[in-house]
């Protein structure tokens, strides 16, 4: 390429030289993996199959305030209870919720979809005679 051809660069003061390096010397050789490579294999589970990458999810976190509920009205939340919860997370994402009601068997839950995170937690007893107010929709779990 040479200077002072018919183009303008703005806020370029010079062209650059040809490095040498032509095209074909840029691409990586066999063999050698490519950093995308790298990062392709990581998404392969132990089976072999490809992950969906928009279905890796983030965790279910709790706000103090919500711990505190679980704690006061001594509420368990055993690892399947929150698969399903985690579930009905997901669930009210795809329909654009932004605040939902989760209902289990003995506890209701709001939860920020957005965020993913309890907001606070009512045990059955609790449930009875409120009114929950501020959600966008409820899943029942």
């Amino acid at each position: 390429m040479t200077s002072g051809g018919p183009f303008l660069y703005p806020n370029v003061t010079s062209i650059p030289k040809e490095s040498g390096v032509s095209q074909t010397e840029r691409v990586p050789k066999k063999g050698i993996e490519s950093e995308f490579d790298q990062v392709y294999k990581k998404t392969l589970d132990e089976s072999g199959q490809k992950q969906d990458l928009n279905q890796v999810r983030e965790p279910l976190k709790f706000s103090a305030h919500a711990y505190q509920r679980l704690q006061d009205r001594k509420i368990k939340l055993d690892p399947a209870l929150l698969s399903k919860i985690n579930d009905a997370v997901d669930k009210a994402d795809a329909k654009g919720v932004g605040e939902t009601l989760i209902l289990t068997k003995d506890a209701a839950l709001i939860v920020s979809v957005k965020n993913r995170t309890v907001i606070t937690a009512l045990d059955k007893n609790s449930m009875t005679g409120n009114v929950f107010t501020n959600i966008d929709g409820a899943v029942i779990v």
